[in-house]
């Protein structure tokens, strides 16, 4: 198995499908990664050699920002929303959408399972 930036990379799939694994690398950037290393896309990561894996390595430390480092830049980010008090800090700090999406029939994702509130009771004449 080859190992890149802390992830384990699959060592049946192809370098195309395999490379996205690593948390910061997309689609879009695999073909741009793949073209710097000089890589056939289609080669299964047991078929690297260790030079390649290296080269690899080499590129993805010095272009990209990934795993650890960019998910300490994104947290730091939401952390001074919240410290700054804007309008998404605050709803990053209640779990709702940031964007302007509706919360009154979605966002379950953000909110969690619903917590039934109970209603007023109709009274019988």
């Amino acid at each position: 198995m080859a190992r890149i930036a802390g992830v384990d990379l699959p060592r049946d799939k192809a370098v195309l499908y395999a490379l996205p694994l690593i948390y910061g690398i997309g689609k879009h950037n695999v073909r741009e990664l793949v073209a710097k290393a000089e890589i056939d896309p289609a080669k299964k990561v047991r078929d690297l050699t260790e030079t390649e894996i290296s080269h690899l390595r080499e590129i993805i430390d010095r272009d990209f920002q990934v795993e650890g480092d960019l998910k300490r830049e994104e947290q730091g980010n939401i952390r001074r929303l919240i410290d700054v008090q804007s309008y998404r800090g605050l709803r990053h700090r209640r779990g709702l959408p940031t964007r302007g999406q509706r919360t009154r029939s979605n966002a379950r994702q953000r909110k969690g399972p619903k917590k039934t509130v109970a209603g007023k009771k109709k009274v019988k004449k």
